[in-house]
């Protein structure tokens, strides 16, 4: 059981830094699946397909086939919409096993505000268990394909979040996800009543 927040000390430059922790997404419970759904370029008129399951391990296991075809080509498992108190200074750290494939890591926001999302490749490791860390600031605008470099990105405006396999690659995948965290970095300030 992981707790829902987890302090670690971090000396960096002689000033130490605490890590917060934050659990967004873990999958150990049966309602865990409601709050997720698949998109896949279906809306578009393509081809893949994409599911997802909470697997026997209790994680979350995207899985399918890309394809191709009818000017498809990709599939994804998204959060349902649901306020997720990001803030600038947050990294989101996701624990995962792929295939070796390069996945996309999507954070949306509602279509009241715009129609970006903010994206964030990541590689895996075939059958291997890793921590990727995607900071808020290499996030990247973008829609339908086109990138926005210039699009201020506010992580408080963020109602959604979601992976996306759009490699070019047509074939099956999977990818397993045991949880998804937000984690921040900050000054630890010394006591003076400690000293």
């Amino acid at each position: 059981m992981i707790p829902r927040t987890l302090l670690l000390i971090v000396f960096l430059g002689g000033s130490p830094l605490m890590a917060e922790d934050r659990i967004l997404f873990k999958f150990d419970q049966p309602e865990s699946a409601k709050a997720w759904q698949t998109v896949n370029d279906g809306v578009m008129g393509g081809r893949s397909d994409g599911r997802f399951k909470i697997n026997d391990e209790k994680n979350m296991e995207f899985f399918g086939t890309l394809s191709l075809e009818n000017n498809g080509g990709f599939a994804s498992v998204r959060s349902r919409e649901a306020k997720l108190g990001l803030e600038k200074d947050d990294s989101i750290v996701i624990r995962v096993r792929g295939d070796g494939r390069d996945y996309t890591f999507r954070l949306d926001v509602p279509r009241s505000i715009g129609r970006l999302s903010y994206r964030q490749s990541f590689k895996t490791k075939k059958d291997e268990w890793i921590e990727v860390t995607l900071p808020m600031e290499k996030f990247v605008a973008t829609w339908r394909g086109r990138v926005f470099p210039n699009e201020k990105f506010d992580p408080s405006n963020v109602t959604g979040m979601g992976i996306q396999l759009s490699d070019k690659k047509p074939g099956p995948f999977k990818l397993e996800v045991e949880w998804i965290k937000a984690s921040q970095l900050t000054p630890q300030t010394s006591n003076p009543d400690s000293e």
